[in-house]
C-alpha cells in the first residue's frame, strides 16, 4: 500500500485537481437545468442493475385483464401498480378512455421517459466535453505561473506539474469517467424504450375490451 502511494504521489496535485475538477463541475452546473442535473446523479444507481425486462409488466397487465374480466374495469382502481406508465394507462382505462386515447397516453409516457433518460446522459456527455477544456485552462494557468517564476528554479517544477497534470486529469475524467457513463446511460435508455413497446399491445387490448360501448337504437327501445 505504501509503494502504491509513493507511485501515485507524483501524479497528485491539489491545484490541478481543483482547477480541472472544480471547473468541470461548475461548467456542468451552469449549462444544465437543476432537474436534469439531479436525474444525472440519480441515474448512477441504475448502472449496476440488470438490463430492463418488461416481462413482469406484461404479466401484470395480463393479471389486471383477468381482474377486469371478473369484476369489471372499476376493480382495477384498487390495484397496486408500481410502474408509472402502466399506472397511467390503467387509470385512463378505468376512466373509460378509448383505445386510441390509451395508445396516446402510453406513447407520451414512453417518449417522456426516453427524454428524461437522454437528458441525464447528455449531462455526462457535457461533462466529458468540459473536462478537456478545463484541463487546457489548467495547463495555461500552470504555464503562466512557470513563466512568472523563471528566475526561481524551485518554483518552475511546481508550475510545470500543474500544467501537465491538468491536461492529464481532463483526459482521464472525459474518457474514463464521464463518457463511459454517458454511453451506458444511452444504451440503457434504448434498451428500456424497446422493451416498453411490449406493454403497449396488452394495454390497448385491455382498453378495447373495457371501453364503454354506446347503446344502439334497439337497446334504447
Amino acid at each position: 500500500m505504501t509503494d502504491l502511494a509513493q507511485l501515485a504521489a507524483p501524479f497528485l496535485d491539489p491545484a490541478a485537481i481543483a482547477i480541472v475538477g472544480g471547473g468541470t463541475v461548475l461548467a456542468t452546473i451552469l449549462r444544465t437545468q437543476s432537474g436534469d442535473l439531479g436525474r444525472a446523479i440519480a441515474a448512477l444507481k441504475t448502472l449496476p442493475r440488470r438490463r430492463f425486462d418488461a416481462t413482469a409488466l406484461v404479466d401484470q397487465v395480463a393479471a389486471l385483464g383477468r381482474i377486469a374480466r371478473r369484476h369489471g374495469a372499476m376493480a382495477l382502481d384498487r390495484s397496486v401498480i408500481a410502474d408509472a406508465d402502466v399506472a397511467a394507462a390503467v387509470a385512463a382505462i378505468v376512466d373509460g378512455k378509448t383505445p386510441v386515447e390509451v395508445t396516446e397516453i402510453v406513447h407520451h409516457a414512453r417518449r417522456a421517459r426516453i427524454e428524461r433518460h437522454l437528458a441525464a446522459a447528455e449531462v455526462w456527455t457535457g461533462m466529458a466535453e468540459a473536462a478537456p477544456a478545463m484541463g487546457m485552462v489548467g495547463t495555461l494557468i500552470g504555464l503562466v505561473k512557470m513563466f512568472m517564476a523563471m528566475q526561481d528554479p524551485r518554483a518552475i517544477g511546481g508550475a510545470m506539474a500543474v500544467a501537465l497534470l491538468a491536461t492529464l486529469y481532463g483526459a482521464l475524467i472525459a474518457n474514463l469517467v464521464a463518457m463511459p457513463i454517458a454511453a451506458r446511460l444511452k444504451r440503457r435508455a434504448r434498451e428500456e424504450a424497446f422493451e416498453r413497446t411490449r406493454i403497449e399491445g396488452p394495454l390497448v387490448a385491455l382498453a378495447a375490451r373495457e371501453a364503454p360501448r354506446p347503446l344502439s337504437l334497439v337497446e334504447v327501445a
